[in-house]
């Protein structure tokens, strides 16, 4: 219930009159006609003021400052008017009758955004990454980032990073006391970094072994903050619902958090990485481990590489185990969209933890519930697949505005299992085009969805005379080597599709549309390459994210 009021004028802003009105919760200005009655009004949560200061002041994008005696500038989240995900800052000047009613203002709103925003960061340490995406993560940082964190009255230690994994090294090692945050400016790669540097730093300091899939892991404290800045940008897109590198800092200034499930992958008995988007093994591999090959290219690999693969027609032998959740709670085909305030995170959080208010005890709580949920009836499938993804979100992105999975949820302790079984090219190609319109991509024949708490993946165990087969179908009977007829394994295999790769790209396209059959693939895990096969994946826990 809001209080009563904490304080009232008159202001004028460019010369016409209006009554200024500061209450527990909220600031509103109204404007007022020559009878002294209410025109129009404006209502701002105090919580969403971003700063307060004297004079006639600008901050993007450019500053400038005008001391004026009388004068204060009142910046706050302006959202957008069609109850979309961008934001922006708004900016409104008052002209009070005294300096000392001037003052009175600033001091009061100042007091109220303390008391109001008691989450608000104060320190933050920044990670910047200088060759993600079009390689403008400084640029963003400087000109849109800074200016509104230094507004907010937050310091920033900034480092730009020089190589790979210097930020997760980072973390891992250097004292972080002091730090109410962690923000990436980068891409999902970047954020990745620091999620992988987070989780083991509170894993070592708890005493605990990241290895053992079992294990109950500790929740991490610190917060990370994402300022898009990467190629895809698909856990900010698919949090913020935006990406824009504004919105996503004024997300940050006001402390909004998104509890995010995050899924770990363990193979041999060993923690491989940690995965919050996508693991994806055939087309999705095959497309990073081609790309990585034009990085050269920017953002516009992801395209080139694509279509290659595609053209490539492979698929791929697979046994596949997952731990189904329980549809009565959710479906992935619902049709549900997982926003802040989601209805189905909500309900399941109150479901499994009816005791726990914050988000630290509730992130502790997450973890061990994940090893009693993984008891159940476990689901195999075995076949040839043009892919097998498991994600942890929609992951959405701008190219693809409802994602891989349009209905999967953040912090509900579940992923989606997507199976596509080999099939013609243009019924694959079917698939690939709905994931960039709002037809949906499961309704096809070839296609299985389910909503899962744990995944085991293995290549399944072939015989001699299958092996022969295959490989002669691939390679031709006159290009069969004696060394893998003396050793059928499957690592022979793999060593033969390493040694034949380049033999492989100089196929022509018609070609790779007859002989679709090769070994392996690699693991898309993030973004980055997995070479393990046989894995292990199992949602974790839920962060949180500013």
């Amino acid at each position: 219930m809001e209080s009563d009021v904490g304080f009232e004028s008159s202001v004028w802003v460019c010369r016409k009159r209006y009554r200024a009105v500061l209450t527990g919760w909220h600031f509103k200005w109204t404007e007022l006609d020559k009878n002294n009655r209410d025109k129009k009004t404006v209502l701002v949560p105090v919580s969403e003021v971003i700063g307060v200061e004297q004079g006639r002041l600008q901050i993007l994008p450019r500053k400038s400052v005008e001391d004026t005696e009388k004068d204060f500038t009142v910046f706050y989240v302006n959202r957008s008017t069609s109850g979309g995900s961008l934001w922006q800052l708004g900016r409104i000047q008052f002209t009070c009758l005294s300096r000392t009613l001037r003052d009175q203002w600033t001091e009061h709103l100042r007091t109220a955004l303390k008391t109001h925003g008691p989450l608000r960061p104060h320190k933050l340490l920044v990670f910047i990454n200088p060759f993600g995406g079009k390689k403008k993560g400084r640029q963003i940082y400087h000109s849109v980032v800074a200016p509104v964190f230094e507004l907010a009255g937050i310091s920033s230690h900034v480092i730009v990073t020089e190589r790979a994994h210097q930020a997760r090294d980072y973390l891992l090692k250097k004292n972080l006391t002091g730090f109410d945050g962690v923000v990436c400016v980068g891409g999902d790669g970047m954020f990745s970094e620091l999620l992988h540097g987070l989780i083991g730093r509170t894993q070592q300091e708890a005493g605990l072994c990241e290895n053992d899939p079992a294990v109950t892991l500790q929740p991490c404290p610190l917060h990370i903050g994402i300022i898009p800045a990467g190629s895809t940008d698909c856990v900010c897109y698919a949090t913020v619902g935006v990406i824009d590198p504004l919105t996503s800092a004024l997300h940050i200034v006001i402390g909004d958090s998104q509890p995010l499930d995050v899924c770990s992958v363990h193979h041999a008995s060993a923690i491989v990485r940690y995965s919050v988007s996508l693991l994806g093994y055939g087309f999705y591999g095959d497309v990073l481990a081609e790309s990585e090959k034009h990085r050269w290219m920017g953002p516009l690999r992801y395209d080139i590489s694509g279509s290659l693969v595609y053209l490539r027609n492979r698929s791929y032998a697979a046994k596949v185990e997952y731990l189904p959740a329980d549809p009565l709670l959710s479906s992935p085909r619902d049709k549900t969209r997982c926003l802040s305030g989601c209805r189905v995170c909500s309900r399941s959080t109150e479901r499994l933890f009816p005791n726990h208010s914050d988000s630290s005890s509730l992130s502790s709580s997450r973890f061990s519930q994940t090893s009693t949920d993984s008891e159940g009836e476990w689901v195999t499938v075995e076949g040839r697949f043009r892919c097998v993804a498991l994600t942890c979100m929609s992951s959405s992105c701008a190219r693809s505005p409802l994602g891989l999975s349009p209905s999967a949820h953040l912090a509900d302790g579940t992923g989606d299992l997507i199976l596509v079984w080999d099939t013609h090219p243009l019924g694959f190609l079917k698939f690939l085009y709905r994931h960039t319109s709002t037809e949906d991509q499961f309704d096809l024949p070839f296609v299985e969805v389910h909503r899962v708490k744990a995944v085991r993946f293995s290549l399944p165990k072939v015989s001699e005379e299958q092996k022969q087969e295959e490989f002669s179908e691939l390679r031709g009977a006159d290009e069969v080597e004696s060394g893998y007829l003396d050793n059928g394994s499957q690592q022979s295999l793999l060593q033969r599709d390493t040694r034949h790769q380049e033999t492989d790209e100089q196929k022509t396209f018609l070609c790779g549309l007859c002989c679709n059959k090769t070994a392996a693939s690699v693991w898309n895990c993030d973004g980055e390459i997995l070479s393990f096969k046989e894995i292990l994946c199992k949602r974790q826990c839920d962060g949180a994210l500013p």
